[in-house]
């Protein structure tokens, strides 16, 4: 199923929560009961925990078709404020011959996310080389999860969406402010969505299409069977370290190769198959520029 917030132009800012279907979206909101009264983040979380007991009824609303049509609505972020968001750091082989690098992760602001049709905003506070673009595969969290073995992965997983992780960085391949992981948090800088799609429909998570667009433009253009480190490991390292709540984002890193700026006035799209896309705007009230195109190679301004 593929879960989501919605708006309807007659209700501006109301979020509501349905499922995408064939022609539209199915609005779930009569059978959320005291759920529907909370505001969006719990309300996802309530269904992320309630769900096997929702589903039948959200199946049974779906299976009649669309509450409203394509063009009637406009998705938003699934999950506009998680608790957490962990990122992983690199994490793709990308053709390289070598054993795998460590696995490592970081904390990206909550108060990052934007969902589909919103738009990135350069901050003009720093000056850092290029603003960049990661597209990658975002698992969403069914907790609490603590220690949990890679066999037992599956038990986290509530489902999975797209995530894009833009980031500031200045030199090589530091990130904003000589190596700080805080060039990654700044407002808008979390393109998530469109939907959650729930694990049952995810066969195989490590076996999805990555592709990423700026105006256009291909640019990355992968399949998660290139992770170093899977899905299951990633779960197992995480609650490792700490708990993972309902809810929570945790993100499978990206393949490098494509990476590009991102600038004034563009419109870039993700893409990963079984998901879904998304396409955003951005905006720099500086009106920067860098040149256009992929960054690739190790020397480039692009990794990490």
């Amino acid at each position: 199923m593929k879960l989501c917030l919605f708006e309807t132009s007659d209700a501006p800012g109301e979020r509501r929560v349905g499922a995408v279907v064939d022609g539209g979206v199915a609005e779930l909101t009569s059978a959320l009961g005291d759920a529907a009264a909370l505001p969006p983040q719990p309300r996802m979380e309530a269904i992320i925990d309630g769900f096997d007991g929702l589903r039948g009824a959200f199946e049974r609303i779906a299976a009649a078709g669309p509450s409203h049509a394509d063009g009637s609505f406009r998705l938003r972020a699934p999950l506009p404020r998680p608790s957490k968001i962990l990122c992983c750091i690199g994490n793709y082989w990308e053709h390289a011959q070598r054993d795998p690098g460590p696995l490592n992760m970081f904390l990206k602001s909550p108060d990052a996310v934007i969902g589909p049709g919103d738009t990135v905003v350069l901050p003009a506070n720093t000056d850092p080389w290029v603003f960049q673009h990661e597209a990658e595969l975002a698992i969403v969290v069914r907790g609490p999860a603590k220690d949990v073995a890679r066999a037992d992965y599956a038990s986290a997983v509530f489902g999975y969406t797209c995530l894009v992780d833009v980031s500031a960085r200045a030199e090589g391949r530091r990130t904003w402010r000589a190596g700080s992981w805080m060039g990654k948090s700044f407002d808008t800088f979390a393109p998530l969505g469109p939907v959650v799609v729930t694990a049952d429909e995810i066969t195989e998570p490590n076996d999805l299409h990555v592709r990423f667009w700026n105006d256009g433009q291909l640019r990355h253009d992968y399949n998660t069977d290139d992770m170093e480190h899977r899905v299951p490991e990633l779960i197992e390292f995480a609650t490792g370290i700490m708990t993972l709540n309902t809810g929570d984002v945790l993100s499978c890193g990206t393949n490098h190769e494509g990476l590009g700026p991102l600038q004034d006035g563009e419109t870039v799209e993700i893409e990963i198959a079984g998901i879904g896309s998304m396409a955003v705007h951005v905006s720099d009230p500086l009106k920067r520029t860098w040149e256009r195109g992929i960054y690739m190679g190790p020397d480039s301004t692009a990794r990490r």
